[in-house]
């Protein structure tokens, strides 16, 4: 009981905290709404599940008898974020009513949460944390992996619908696009501790 609990707090905090996921549904719901942003909803709240159950059954084995696998994952993702938050930051001003551009598919945002660096934490966490090799491991997984269903869904849930709600405040282009500029910041900013956590690594090579 004691272990529940003190893992859904830990998946609490981790998912209704800052993050790519959550800047970009926020982002998203503002720009295409609730409606359109479902897909990547489902996305992050089923695909991030899928992969701590992928990594807590075996591909962490890899990873760990391979790091250079990960490290490159790692460089793709943070070159990738940086990305997003340039096509963030440089929306045109047609974009915003969803014309133009188009949020995130179900697929896109389940396969995104393998270049995500805190996402790589969460699962990474959470296995080596609130795992036991005495136990049974599918089991563990498993549960972790429905208790960050549950979580994503009401955390990134809160965050979409803030950004849908920011419609009503943000009705002219100008402050649109004073706001994706803002999220495309916080998104880069979101990459820092993995930059810095690969820098301090190269440094001691």
């Amino acid at each position: 009981m004691e272990f529940s609990l003190a893992f859904m707090l830990f998946t609490l905090s981790m998912s209704i905290t800052p993050g790519p996921n959550n800047v970009m549904l926020m982002t998203s719901g503002l720009n295409f709404g609730v409606n359109k942003s479902l897909p990547h909803l489902f996305g992050v709240c089923l695909g991030f599940p899928s992969m701590v159950i992928l990594v807590g059954l075996g591909l962490g084995v890899a990873f760990e008898q391979y790091p250079v696998i990960h490290d490159v994952i790692k460089v793709l993702g943070i070159i990738y974020l940086i990305y997003l938050a340039w096509q963030i930051a440089h929306v045109k001003k047609t974009s915003l009513s969803g014309k133009v551009s188009t949020p995130f598919t179900f697929i896109q945002a389940a396969l995104f949460q393998w270049v995500n660096p805190k996402a790589w934490v969460m699962a990474s966490t959470s296995i080596a944390v609130y795992t036991s090799v005495t136990g049974n491991m599918f089991e563990q997984v498993f549960f972790l992996a429905v208790v960050f269903v549950f979580t994503g869904l009401c955390c990134c849930s809160l965050w979409l619908f803030l950004g849908n709600g920011l419609k009503r405040l943000l009705k002219s282009d100008a402050h649109r696009v004073l706001f994706n500029t803002v999220m495309a910041s916080l998104l880069v900013a979101s990459v820092f501790p993995a930059i810095y956590e690969m820098g301090l690594r190269l440094l001691k090579i």
